[in-house]
């Protein structure tokens, strides 16, 4: 009687998934080693374990089923990264951390699929397009942040955040919109949101488009100092 797991043994299979695991584990190296060097959530384990993963899944099944199941594979390991890409994502505020993290995380799954499934020569171009991503566009980032916005081309906004207790939510509305009225900072909008289950994020978006950030900042100040606000923070955005 012969054993199934000898019966699978195949030194040509076993070749092909060697240098597919091979290529995935080098190429996600190689994407998390820059990640590494930066301090990020996800360095160079993880990616690299990324990358070996989704080329491990989509290899068994290129070689166990039909295509249409490696296709199906493929399909679960996006769901699958996103989830793991979400634990990434940190919001501080209104501010959102992580984002890049996550999609490099993408990358690198999708490294791995493509090594899964025999195709060397695109995993090695989609590292190349995720190294150039997070390389070579991050002077150019830092140069567009770092101009003043135009007021003429793009319309911005800004919106003062109020997080307080949920029985001390009208204290705290009273409080945000009698600073902005003395600022002269009519409210164009003004929502109230569920926070946890103890308190309520207030959210007033300024009608001004010509905001003294040392005002808001002034007015962030004097909200926090208030006993009944757990937190105040403003933030700016912008729309073509």
């Amino acid at each position: 009687m012969q054993l199934q797991a000898l019966a699978n043994l195949n030194i040509v299979t076993l070749v092909d998934s060697f240098i597919s695991l091979t290529a995935a584990f080098a190429l996600g190296s190689l994407i998390g080693f820059e990640r590494q060097v930066r301090q990020r959530t996800a360095g160079l384990r993880t990616n690299a374990l990324v990358a070996v993963a989704a080329a491990a899944f989509v290899d068994m099944a290129a070689q166990i089923g039909s295509p249409s199941d490696t296709t199906r594979v493929i399909a679960y390991v996006v769901s699958g990264v996103g989830f793991l890409g979400a634990g990434t994502i940190m919001k501080e505020g209104l501010n959102v951390r992580g984002l890049n993290t996550a999609a490099t995380l993408w990358g690198s799954a999708a490294v791995g699929a493509a090594a899964g499934s025999d195709l060397i020569g695109q995993a090695i171009l989609i590292s190349l397009f995720v190294l150039a991503s997070n390389i070579l566009l991050r002077p150019v980032v830092n140069r567009i942040n770092r101009t003043p916005l135009n007021n003429q081309s793009a319309e911005v906004t800004y919106t003062m955040c109020v997080i307080t207790a949920r029985e001390r939510q009208k204290e705290a509305l009273a409080d945000l919109e009698r600073l902005l009225e003395e600022a002269s900072y009519p409210v164009s909008d003004l929502s109230v949101e569920p926070f946890g289950e103890d308190h309520v994020e207030i959210e007033a978006m300024l009608m001004s488009t010509a905001v003294n950030a040392v005002e808001l900042d002034r007015i962030v100040t004097v909200l926090q100092a208030q006993p009944h606000i757990a937190q105040a923070f403003w933030n700016p955005s912008t729309t073509e």
